[in-house]
């Protein structure tokens, strides 16, 4: 017999978002000539036109401060060999970006190399959301690198995607 759902206790709330499954990816700008930036996997496709997307940042964040007066941010489309990099920009300490190839804009978006896609993209508006932003960012230039399958993200660990069996 099916029962009524349970009140929103916040360690359940974090298990059933974990059911849905996400792509990955990575929110990066240069900050004084170095490279600043984490993983998001709150990433949602938003609208063609205009070209939007967005993340979202949690109030606490210590890195979105050094972000959000960008002129512009990079949004990389994580592959599904990137799970390391991913726990590195993921990572409340250590230096982000060891070991971790970036292109670098003219305007100062960092895009992680090898990744699916880029996303230059320019801040469009921020919007309060409970503990979080939700960050609306416009596409100003992109790159897809077509056949670099993604990095999915489910019940808190890196998922790769399979075709079917034939």
């Amino acid at each position: 017999m099916l029962t009524a759902p349970n009140p929103c206790d916040p360690a359940e709330l974090r298990a059933a978002y974990g059911t849905f499954p996400t792509g990955v990816t990575a929110v990066c700008a240069l900050r004084d000539g170095a490279p600043v930036g984490f993983a998001a996997s709150t990433f949602v496709p938003v609208s063609l036109d205009p070209p939007l997307v967005s993340v979202c940042v949690q109030h606490t964040s210590t890195t979105w401060p050094l972000l959000a007066d960008r002129e512009r941010i990079g949004l990389s489309v994580l592959a599904d060999t990137q799970g390391t990099a991913c726990r590195q920009l993921a990572s409340k300490s250590g230096d982000r970006f060891a070991g971790v190839s970036v292109t670098t804009t003219g305007d100062g978006a960092v895009l992680l190399d090898e990744a699916a896609a880029w996303l230059d993209c320019s801040i469009h508006q921020i919007l309060p959301a409970g503990d979080h932003d939700l960050v609306l960012l416009k596409v100003e230039a992109m790159r897809v690198y077509h056949g670099v399958p993604p990095l999915v993200f489910h019940a808190s660990g890196f998922r790769s995607l399979a075709l079917p069996a034939a």
